[in-house]
């Protein structure tokens, strides 16, 4: 029997994908990425910690997705689109109004890997992005052995689900069924995407096709406190 399609739909105010960030600037990709969307099922799953023999399972799996944004208020046959939201860029700071003579405070602190303080003192700027009003069909193949389980986990997961970051909370359902095969997957996105007025932007498809080709460090080899990745090629194909 043929393993199952997967679809998920990704919709929230914001969204943010990182797969080139450092500390003090945190970008976004314009999609969600493959370790991101592999570490939202592990928290639905409640699977913590290195996960290497899972992730080593799910690497066959190809996902592509498919981006939308809003429709023109009041359009009639023919939906026509609107201009995309730029990126949201937000501003912190990170360790700021901490005394370092509490010996509890102190910890909130950012210091260097010795332990000592950072260089410049403890307060730090970070630069965040965020993607804006965007909704995402993520489609993708599962072991058939473990497509229900996955299934049951989105719908009812075991810890908080959250779209690349902590606070971008999903605004509508993440899991929007199981189906035999990719045409029925791609019958089942029409529908959704007519019925919250969207339209298709572009689409990412896995390795390299006609389009701009993209190569991302987004595979997880390991997930935890040590984690690593490995790249793949994926393709931006607009609509």
């Amino acid at each position: 029997m043929a393993d199952p399609w997967l679809l998920m739909w990704l919709e929230a105010p914001l969204q943010s994908w990182g797969a080139d960030s450092r500390f003090g600037r945190r970008d976004s990709l314009d999609f969600p990425t493959r370790s991101g969307v592999l570490g939202l099922i592990c928290c639905a799953l409640g699977r913590g910690g290195e996960q290497k023999e899972w992730l080593e399972r799910m690497a066959d799996y190809p996902q592509q997705v498919i981006a939308y944004i809003r429709a023109k208020p009041g359009a009639h046959k023919e939906p026509e689109k609107t201009m995309r939201e730029p990126l949201l860029r937000d501003f912190h700071m990170v360790g700021s109004g901490y005394d370092d003579r509490d010996p509890w405070q102190t910890l909130l602190i950012p210091k260097t890997s010795e332990g000592k303080k950072a260089v410049g003192g403890g307060a730090k700027m970070t630069y965040r992005y965020y993607l804006q009003d965007m909704a995402y069909a993520v489609i993708m193949p599962l072991p058939e052995e473990e497509a229900e389980t996955i299934a049951e986990a989105l719908q009812n997961p075991c810890w908080d689900l959250y779209l690349g970051r902590k606070n971008c909370v999903p605004t509508d359902f993440i899991y929007r069924g199981l189906f035999s095969t990719e045409e029925e997957v791609e019958t089942a996105v029409q529908g959704i995407s007519r019925e919250k007025q969207r339209i298709a932007d572009f689409r990412v498809l896995q390795g390299e096709h006609d389009g701009e080709v993209l190569t991302l460090n987004d595979i997880p080899v390991r997930f935890g406190t040590h984690k690593q990745y490995r790249d793949r090629q994926v393709t931006m194909i607009p609509l």
